[in-house]
């Protein structure tokens, strides 16, 4: 992870009004929180004053449980490899245009390029996500009305 875009989160948080947040990315995880606030001892001269400070906790977080790592000795390597489809954005996860439609596709559905997949909403914006391959879809990855991180992973598609 980046130094600079960890110091940004950090400005941000600091900047923010939030309590808690945590990011997980690259196999690294992130926590902030802010403690309850605490009165300051000089409260007779400048009024009350009330300061939080953050907490920082940062691990790293395995890829996969080690008894995964095992298994895959064990077992033949997969022979398909799946086209990911990516959310360009961060945003809430929607497969279909609205609440009564249909979804945009379902798993075993073929898509083509330019069919679109899913929506992302983000700050009122309805972001179209479009397939850029053939292919069969495999696995959707994300819930319905579920938040999305940026570059994470929706769907997996099987190209033609």
């Amino acid at each position: 992870m980046d130094l600079n875009y960890l110091r940004k989160i950090l400005k941000i948080f600091d900047q923010s009004s939030l309590t808690d947040l945590t990011i997980e990315e690259e196999g690294i995880k992130i926590s902030l929180s802010r403690k309850a606030p605490v009165q300051n001892n000089q409260a007779y001269t400048l009024g009350e004053q009330v300061v939080q400070q953050p907490r920082v906790s940062i691990q790293t977080v395995p890829e996969e449980p080690l008894a995964k790592e095992a298994d895959k000795s064990l077992s033949t390597p997969p022979t398909t490899t799946y086209h990911k489809i990516n959310s360009p954005i961060v945003g809430t996860f929607y497969r279909a245009p609205s609440p009564e439609a249909e979804p945009f596709v379902e798993v075993g559905s073929h898509v083509v390029p330019g069919q679109t997949l899913c929506i992302v909403e983000a700050m009122k914006v309805m972001n179209e996500i479009e397939s850029d391959i053939a292919g069969t879809v495999v696995e959707i990855l994300v819930e319905n009305g579920k938040p999305v991180e940026y570059n994470q992973t929706l769907m997996l598609i099987k190209p033609d």
